[in-house]
């Protein structure tokens, strides 16, 4: 007598949603179960490490490159697979959820990518998860419109050859799914993105001339890189296609991660695609890692950290040498301005800070760069075209003159900005705001005339949080406490109702927001994740 077949991840606790029987089948459900079997006890392992290493940073207050990692790094022999057609050009590309109207618009950009994300630009309900993945599904059958409901205007796809090439974000390891169980444990995130995503798309995705692509987030180690590469190998012989048809592209928005980028390439040489610079995340990280690390490591206001500061600058240069000695792309920042219909004094300082940003990435020896608007997509264009010309990248610019030391990535002291007052109602002021529309579903929120996820949030929260815990004193001559971050909190409270009337103040989650931000600003245990105690309070 056969054993039984393990059984598909189970649905629990979610409302049927529409069509969600064309994403949810048996097989793409025994399929992501089969992954969470195979790969979570792994990841379960990975997770501790991160606790690990960071209490060692606590202890030290220094990193370094690996030592048992040396031979990879002297090497100078192995490269990654080469680029197909698909990725070969990356110049330009948008990032954005995977609402329908999104996925439309980003397709239709201009630029040469779109990161369809599932990540921190999409608050993970239910339905964003589910029906995003059917968006997907859509756009590569073509099937896919829209027409506004406000506006009554209709969105279509353009021709095949005019579209983006997609990237796929997957949640970070650290999420779970509580939608999906598998022997009544919650299914990591990652895995049911990844596995939806390839289950239903890897053949039709060859059948087009592209593949199954990915950005991996939040990685903090090469061991989570090489347990990505296995889930890539299963994958690939699961569903019957070949060997390196998957790529990926790492964000190294991770402060541990800098100090590993030739290592996380090596893990999944037959599958790397390149590395990003993701700015606000790395931000957070080093926040994290360092929180309690003394004045040295305390981070001005957010916005006063640019890509020229020199810590960041020795990120940047690192990743390009690093990509390029190994034959992978270098992806830049994101450009985060929305573009203002009623403000033409607006777009033209902000436009010039981001053409000047861009022209910066393109002749450091970046391959591309990231923008959040259509309207930017022209902008970032036009600096890569004065570089590239014809030219798909430039990763025969090996930047040999680059020599970045340990210390050089940590050097927060070697900035002159100080934390100000200011610095302090923005960072409450952001917190709040996309903590609110998180909540209700948003992932993507434009404040402020720019577009922000949750990685700003991360660095908003965690600068209060480390302001106070280093008992930093603002410009103004007062010493940021919790009493402080509580009264400012409650300011912008009132200010938010002034704002927008009784009726909408009431309709909103303002004072969830409100409390959830204190929360993981103020209490003495630093949650890891804000969206690890949110996603508890998210509904759906």
């Amino acid at each position: 007598m056969s054993a039984p077949a393990p059984s598909p991840a189970a649905i629990v606790d979610a409302e049927p949603l529409p069509r969600q029987e064309e994403v949810l089948t048996d097989a793409a459900l025994a399929f992501v179960a089969e992954l969470h079997r195979r790969f979570t006890p792994r990841r379960d392992e990975l997770l501790a490490r991160r606790a690990e290493r960071r209490a060692d940073v606590a202890r030290t207050s220094t990193l370094d490159f690996l030592p048992e990692t040396a031979a990879i790094r002297a090497d100078d022999s192995w490269r990654v697979a080469p680029a197909p057609q698909a990725l070969d050009d990356r110049r330009v590309e948008i990032t954005g959820p995977t609402d329908r109207k999104m996925t439309i618009n980003a397709l239709n950009s201009g630029a040469k990518v779109w990161l369809a994300d599932f990540e921190d630009a999409s608050a993970p309900t239910w339905e964003n998860v589910v029906l995003g993945q059917l968006n997907l599904i859509d756009a590569y059958t073509r099937s896919i419109d829209f027409t506004d409901p406000a506006t009554g205007k209709s969105y279509a796809l353009r021709p095949n050859e005019e579209l983006a090439t997609v990237v796929m974000r997957p949640r970070g390891w650290h999420l779970n799914e509580r939608h999906l169980q598998v022997d009544g444990e919650q299914v990591p995130g990652a895995l049911v993105d990844f596995g939806l995503y390839f289950f239903h798309n890897a053949q039709r995705l060859l059948d087009l001339g592209k593949g199954p692509y990915f950005y991996l987030p939040k990685t903090e180690s090469h061991l989570e890189a090489r347990l990505w590469n296995d889930v890539f190998v299963f994958a690939q012989d699961h569903v019957g296609v070949p060997q390196g048809t998957i790529r990926a592209t790492v964000l190294i928005e991770t402060i541990t991660a800098a100090y590993e980028m030739e290592e996380i390439l090596y893990e999944l040489r037959d599958h790397a695609s390149g590395l990003n610079a993701g700015r606000w995340d790395y931000l957070f990280s080093i926040v994290k890692n360092f929180r309690d690390g003394g004045a040295k490591f305390v981070l001005p206001d957010r916005n006063a950290v640019t890509m020229t500061a020199p810590f960041m600058r020795a990120y940047t240069e690192l990743l390009v040498r690093t990509c390029h000695k190994r034959g992978a792309h270098a992806i830049g920042g994101m450009a985060a301005f929305i573009p203002s219909r009623r403000d033409p004094e607006v777009n033209k300082v902000a436009f010039e800070k981001v053409r000047a940003d861009k022209d910066r990435e393109a002749n450091d020896g970046f391959d591309g760069s990231w923008v959040a608007h259509p309207d930017l997509v022209p902008i970032a264009m036009e600096s890569f075209d004065k570089v590239l010309g014809d030219r798909p990248n430039q990763k025969d610019r090996l930047r040999e003159d680059v020599d970045v030391k340990a210390a050089d990535l940590i050097a927060i002291d070697s900035l002159d900005a100080k934390p100000t007052y200011a610095g302090l109602v923005n960072a409450v002021q952001v917190g709040i705001r996309y903590i609110e529309a998180w909540l209700r579903g948003l992932g993507a929120v434009a404040i402020f005339n720019l577009m922000e996820d949750a990685a700003t949030a991360e660095i908003s929260r965690s600068q209060i949080w480390q302001w106070i815990n280093a008992g930093v004193v603002l410009d103004n001559g007062e010493r940021v406490t919790a009493e402080l971050a509580r009264e400012v909190a409650a300011q912008e409270l009132r200010n938010i109702g002034a704002e927008l009337g009784e009726e909408a103040f009431t309709a909103g989650k303002w004072q969830q927001a409100h409390d959830l931000l204190l929360k993981v600003a103020l209490d003495e245990d630093y949650a890891d994740f804000l969206t690890l105690p949110a996603y508890e309070q998210l509904e759906g």
